[in-house]
């Protein structure tokens, strides 16, 4: 199994209302993945309760069967479309860690 967390720091352009609007989709784009990447076993995306001692403003927390599926997951379609439609757009600051478990 693999753990595949990403940080992410909404742009700073974003007014206070937009970033909550986007932080939004972005948490149902990524979490309505799973069903429909092999391999993808949970996936989370966490929003709500950030503290202002945090310096990001999603994470994301899923797990996938192995290091081939984190491969496959990252190229499959769906995810792509997420990534590039409701992320990468909204999105200034990407820190990821991926290990085993």
């Amino acid at each position: 199994m693999v753990k595949h967390i990403i940080l992410w720091k909404l742009r700073s352009e974003l007014s206070a209302e937009e970033k909550q609007l986007r932080a939004q989709a972005i948490k149902a784009g990524l979490e309505g993945l799973q069903g429909q990447v092999p391999g993808l076993k949970d996936i989370h995306v966490q929003i709500d309760g950030v503290l202002s001692s945090s310096n990001a403003d999603i994470m994301l927390d899923s797990t996938l069967e192995s290091a081939e599926a984190l491969k496959g997951y990252a190229v499959h379609p769906a995810h792509v479309a997420v990534a590039n439609g409701v992320v990468r757009p909204y999105t200034e600051v990407r820190t990821c860690l991926d290990f085993e478990v």
